[in-house]
């Protein structure tokens, strides 16, 4: 009991004396620089969009292109459901043909059961080309988002300024007394002078 007593009147002359207070002991806080520019990423844009499609879209600010991006690739995979329940119709209806069992004929859709067997294979074919196509589009639809966010990227930090312009200017040769139409192309404050054509 004696030793509680001796703690607490210890722990209290400490908070309230602050003399036994170590100057390292108190937690120091880092200031967050607020004044750095964030770095825009055009790595991450392709990233996110290959993990989300329109997520890098959005990580650059272009929001009005992620509505493109799922009608794109929902259109793919609209067609790939279509092209996939008729390759399966179509496999099944050719091989319940193919088995010579009458009984099979009422397992099939209706509008393959006066149709020839060659016809059904024929279909069943050129539907399986359709599906592979289809997925072929999704792939590169995907590929063509991860792509357009990467290239936003790139651009979000190129300069736009109306430092840049090209002018066509008149150009006159006073020692051949020639005119002509000269190119200048100003980036910033350099001038450069490209193309001479004279006439």
């Amino acid at each position: 009991m004696k030793y509680i007593a001796l703690l607490i009147t210890i722990f209290l002359s400490i908070q309230t004396d602050g003399h036994g207070l170590d100057t390292d002991s108190i937690p120091s806080f880092k200031v967050k620089d607020t004044t750095a520019i964030k770095q825009h990423s055009p790595r991450k844009a392709a990233r996110l969009s290959a993990i989300l499609p329109g997520a890098g879209q959005v990580y650059n600010k272009k929001y009005w292109k992620v509505p493109l991006v799922y009608a794109a690739l929902g259109t793919c995979v609209g067609f790939i459901i279509y092209n996939r329940s008729e390759y399966i119709d179509a496999r099944n209806a050719y091989r319940n043909k193919l088995d010579n069992d009458p009984t099979n004929d009422n397992q099939m859709p209706e509008k393959y059961r006066p149709v020839d067997p060659e016809a059904i294979r024929t279909y069943r074919n050129g539907v399986r080309q359709n599906l592979d196509y289809s997925i072929l589009a999704f792939v590169l639809c995907w590929g063509l988002n991860i792509v357009d966010a990467a290239v936003d990227g790139h651009l979000k930090s190129f300069d736009v300024s109306e430092n840049l312009s090209l002018r066509v200017n008149p150009y006159f040769q006073p020692g051949t007394q020639s005119g002509g139409m000269q190119l200048t192309l100003d980036f910033g404050k350099r001038k450069k002078t490209y193309t001479q054509i004279t006439y």
